[in-house]
């Protein structure tokens, strides 16, 4: 089983969203149920990997930072957040309360350490975090 991580930027904006999920299951095309994705599941490249792993038949994984992440989330992707967390087969919680700097940084580690590729999406901006 191949084992994809994903780290990437939020906010994206629609024309480029579309563009990442159309590269994204590009990559993930006759993967199908080999593969499993790992994500943080934050709205943008997280979100966009997430369906289509699962879009494609693979297993997901939720590498959740911390305790409060979700409501560190935009209201809107709340539910999305919360659906992809559903489906996910493993959750792995990190050991923080707050959805700090640092809490993003070792869950951005945590991926890295526990795939064997990762695919990474920028949107060409200076980063707002270490995370």
């Amino acid at each position: 089983m191949r084992r994809l991580a994903i780290t990437g930027h939020r906010g994206l904006p629609d024309e480029v969203a579309r563009a990442v999920d159309f590269a994204l299951r590009a990559r993930l095309q006759g993967l199908g149920p080999h593969v499993t994705g790992l994500s943080c599941l934050a709205d943008g490249a997280d979100a966009l990997f997430a369906r289509a792993v699962l879009d494609t038949g693979g297993a997901l994984e939720a590498v959740v930072p911390a305790e409060r992440y979700r409501e560190g989330l935009p209201d809107w992707h709340r539910g999305g957040y919360d659906a992809l967390l559903a489906a996910a087969v493993l959750v792995h919680r990190l050991p923080y309360v707050e959805s700090t700097s640092q809490a993003h940084l070792e869950a951005g580690r945590y991926l890295v350490e526990h795939c064997d590729e990762l695919l990474a999406v920028w949107d060409g901006r200076p980063p707002r975090g270490p995370g």
